[in-house]
């Protein structure tokens, strides 16, 4: 139902960085939205966070025309934004079509599932987010260099109740926040770093699930704000401390709503179709690393000590591999794919999580023998290597059929253009340059 009664709405797209663009518009002109689609130009998804314009074939180069294409209207997204007046608050999540839709997202996301539902299939999708919450404001940040600063907790505090307690003002918000948001949120706890947290969505269908984690990233950093605070989604903010990611939980239904994954029989109690999914994952998820690691600082999480996977490898309730198997019943039953980086767009992630684990069910791909012990030891983990940095990771992508197919060519161009762009714009320059891009928006 629109809501029409109101002053004003918000239509907003998820942009590649997982940012919310759009416009508020009259609540009288909402039905003739959802009807015809507002306009909105393409350059939106080659914006950097603090809107550096990336170099984008045929959307930002010298044949462009900077055109607006048009965008569809998910009425069943509306949810309302907690910090708005009940009137302005109507808040409805939009796509690109037309060419557009080739490189945007959301639509990426949804066709992926529509061939997902053709081969008969329903996933469920948990997301855990991790982020830094830090006792700093934009003008702090600014007038520090982005140097020196505070983190909301002083020191690593893995599920420490004492500052859990210390800080439940800023957790009572989050759970207020979520609940006009429609995000269900499902846990939230310290992580092992000063300031550092994680919120956990539980599962639920996958296009859902992409649209609360963008929901919750976006809206996270807005009640920090207004609590003179800031939350910082970079991978590798510092050094010195832990690396961020963005953890995936996927599992599959059939049409009957039964678990596909599950076979009480079996080794592990893991079907063929669930071994299958993971040798996917592992074959062609190699060359999309860029979805899962799509900046130049995503790039330094993967450094030793940091419990970022070192390499595309499994195991059973381990860790410290990149594809963690998870569940000990026939729903609870999934894998956790540990690869993907705080500052990716979850609607990608999660296209290129099922791309990869679909083709593996249809191709009936084996994955690699299980990796037992510590993957962080050298010649441990079992499975083919990580990229060697992002340049690499964008030749693989250029080369991957499986984003092609699954995804589209568009999309390959478009996104290894402009990370390619990014690349090139960071070279020779240091963590403090990354942190006043991304810090407050990345």
């Amino acid at each position: 139902m629109s809501e029409t009664h109101s002053r004003f709405a918000t239509i907003a797209i998820v942009d590649t960085n997982g940012l919310l663009r759009g416009q508020k518009t009259r609540g009288a002109d909402i039905s003739g939205l959802l009807e015809q689609g507002p306009g909105m130009s393409p350059v939106q998804l080659a914006l950097d966070p603090t809107d550096d314009i990336l170099d984008m074939p045929g959307v930002t180069d010298d044949t462009a025309d900077f055109h607006d294409a048009t965008l569809a209207v998910d009425a069943a997204s509306l949810r309302h934004i907690p910090f708005e007046r009940d009137e302005d608050s109507p808040l409805y999540l939009a796509e690109f079509t037309g060419e557009a839709a080739a490189f945007c997202p959301r639509a990426l996301l949804r066709k992926v599932l529509g061939r997902v539902r053709d081969a008969g299939l329903r996933p469920k999708v948990g997301v855990e987010l991790e982020f830094t919450l830090f006792d700093e404001t934009p003008a702090s940040l600014v007038a520090k260099g982005y140097d020196g600063l505070t983190t909301a907790t002083a020191h690593p505090s893995h599920d420490l109740i004492i500052y859990q307690a210390a800080q439940s003002r800023f957790y009572a918000a989050v759970a207020d926040m979520c609940g006009p948001l429609n995000i269900g949120l499902g846990k939230m706890h310290e992580e092992i770093g000063g300031g550092f947290m994680e919120c956990c969505i539980s599962a639920t269908g996958a296009l859902e699930a992409a649209d609360q984690s963008a929901l919750l990233k976006n809206f996270l950093r807005v009640l920090a704000m207004g609590q003179d605070k800031t939350v910082c989604f970079m991978p590798r903010w510092s050094e010195e401390a832990d690396s961020q990611s963005m953890h995936i939980h996927v599992s599959l239904a059939d049409a009957e709503g039964e678990p596909v994954f599950w076979n009480a029989q079996a080794p592990d109690r893991m079907s063929d179709s669930f071994r299958q999914f993971i040798g996917g994952m592992q074959t062609y998820l190699p060359a999309l690393m860029l979805i899962f690691a799509p900046t130049v600082n995503a790039w330094r999480r993967f450094a030793p000590g940091t419990f970022a996977p070192p390499a595309f490898s499994w195991g059973v309730e381990n860790r410290t591999t990149a594809f963690r198997v998870v569940g000990h019943g026939a729903r609870s039953l999934r894998v956790e794919n540990r690869l993907p980086c705080s500052d990716a767009n979850p609607h990608l992630v999660i296209a290129a999580t099922l791309a990869a684990g679909l083709a593996g069910i249809e191709e009936g791909l084996e994955p690699s023998a299980p990796t037992r012990g510590n993957g962080y030891v050298p010649g441990v983990a079992q499975g083919p290597a990580l990229p060697d940095g992002m340049n690499a990771a964008i030749e693989a992508l250029r080369g991957s059929s499986l984003a092609a197919d699954w995804l589209s060519p568009r999309f390959v161009e478009t996104f290894s253009a402009t990370r390619a762009d990014q690349a090139r714009k960071f070279e020779g320059k240091t963590l403090i340059d990354e942190r006043r891009r991304f810090f407050e928006l990345g």
